[in-house]
């Protein structure tokens, strides 16, 4: 058989779903191999479908084109774009002998191609932040049910992050082409739904409304800022929404109020949190040296008092994360919501965090998360507690638990997560803007990569800006990722 027959041939590819990639590339991958050109091919979703009648591949024919290309091509056929499938197979034809097209910035199908990607990142972005979950039965038959209008086709390719975050849940959540469901032990993906058949309220909505008017600061509103990383498409969904416009109205009178305020001490519920987490020992009843795994080192840490901080922190934030992962990440130390939590990067930078490896692709149960400095450090302003940098003194005394992690689990790479990172592995203060997408080769063969800190990006104010530094963090971890196959 020779492929020129099936040149002017035409043919209605027939894909299982809107998300049918696999479909999609086996079926592509015949095709170009028989020199079927893009304009020659109709393609359809049709579920139960199947490519029995598309001409086999050559025997011996192979099909080159650049790797990172099915990355792309797979996040892109996400997108709710009628014609992308064909759009993708125009990229495949071209590829074959444009080796170099995805590095021409210039070219309208790789724009096209690049605009898709990050329409679709920007959605899961959006779902992972404004899916909001309504109880519904009590006991044995309590469950959570969230209703969320993507533009996209991304639930399947969120599902695993909810997944990992509510794991202990029973959930389910509904869009209008496909749901989500999580028994506790199995995921499935099913059809869509409507908005009605999710619940309107929950008994804990009055709750989560006066959490939300209480914890809004007026001192940092910025309406446009907000409204570009919560667009108003998305507050029908949101309860919290119906508070804002009269946040926004007060929120003058409100800052004043606040700035007269005199700094007061930690709210009590620290304290208590402090008593029940803070074993009652001595330094001496530490057992530093005796650890011989991730999980008796985690203990010891508990009745740290290498550095003063352990005085006002609620309790020692330890590293988490599989024993012999091959990539430990390292951040500063740990926030607010982490010090009560007792686990690191689970407060604001830490689901910034979560979001753009889950983009890059690096599974976050799969790698080591820690901090330079085990303690919270703070300064109270008002009720709240604010981030106090620690000094090169405090670092200098973690780092001992930063060794002893690192050699019970002895990765093959370490991510510095900004400036304190760097010198805590390193121990010299290491220009991370300079250094940011290197590797320095420690003197015991640890290779180091230099990055900022995923509370960075949250630190910018102009919307351009922090979108552009997400993109360049989001780059460093597939970096990252290409590191960790090497």
């Amino acid at each position: 058989m020779q492929p020129a027959q099936f040149a002017f041939a035409r043919y209605d590819v027939r894909l299982d779903s809107e998300t049918d990639f696999v479909g999609w590339r086996g079926a592509a991958r015949r095709l170009a191999l028989n020199e079927v050109r893009p304009e020659d091919i109709n393609w359809h979703v049709a579920p139960g479908s199947d490519t029995a009648d598309l001409p086999a591949a050559p025997a011996g024919a192979q099909l080159t084109v650049p790797r990172d290309f099915i990355t792309h091509a797979e996040t892109a056929s996400c997108h709710s774009d009628p014609d992308r499938f064909a759009f993708l197979y125009r990229m495949l034809w071209r590829q074959r002998i444009e080796p170099k097209l995805l590095a021409i910035a210039s070219d309208p199908d790789t724009r096209r191609l690049e605009a898709m990607e990050k329409a679709v990142r920007r959605d899961s972005h959006k779902m992972h932040a404004f899916v909001r979950f309504r109880k519904i039965g009590e006991g044995s038959e309590e469950r959570y049910v969230a209703w969320f209008e993507p533009e996209h086709f991304i639930v399947e390719r969120n599902a695993d992050f909810f997944v990992r975050r509510f794991t202990g849940m029973r959930w389910t959540i509904l869009t209008p082409y496909a749901s989500a469901d999580w028994d506790g032990e199995r995921l499935a993906i099913g059809p869509g739904a409507a908005k009605g058949d999710a619940p309107a309220e929950d008994d804990t909505e009055a709750l989560w409304l006066t959490y939300f008017e209480n914890i809004f600061n007026p001192a940092r509103l910025k309406v446009k800022a907000m409204q570009k990383e919560m667009p108003k498409k998305y507050w029908r969904n949101l309860p919290e929404a119906s508070l804002i416009p009269d946040l926004i109205a007060g929120a003058d009178e409100a800052a004043k109020d606040m700035i007269a305020r005199m700094p007061t001490t930690p709210a009590p519920h620290h304290a208590r949190v402090q008593a029940r987490h803070w074993p009652k020992r001595e330094p001496a009843e530490v057992p530093d040296d005796d650890a011989s795994t991730i999980s008796e080192l985690r203990e010891a840490a508990k009745g740290c008092r290498r550095c003063p901080l352990w005085r006002d922190a609620t309790q020692t934030v330890f590293g988490e994360g599989p024993d012999n992962a091959k990539v430990v990440f390292v951040g500063e130390q740990p926030g607010d919501q982490e010090d009560l939590a007792g686990k690191p990067f689970v407060g604001p930078a830490g689901k910034v965090f979560d979001a753009i490896l889950d983009d890059a692709g690096v599974d976050r149960q799969k790698v080591y998360v820690t901090n330079a400095v085990k303690h919270f450090k703070f300064e109270p302003r008002g009720k709240r507690r604010i981030h106090s940098k620690p000094n090169a003194g405090e670092v200098q005394a973690c780092r001992w638990w930063i060794g002893r992690e690192l050699d019970l689990i002895k990765p093959d790479l370490a991510v510095a997560l900004g400036a304190t990172a760097a010198l805590s592995l390193l121990g010299k203060a290491v220009p991370v803007t300079k250094m940011r997408g290197r590797v320095i080769e420690r003197e015991d063969g640890l290779r180091v990569f230099i990055t900022i800190h995923p509370s960075f990006i949250l630190r910018i104010h102009e919307p351009a800006d922090k979108e552009a530094e997400r993109e360049r963090f989001l780059a460093d971890m597939k970096q990252v990722k290409r590191l960790m196959a090497a």
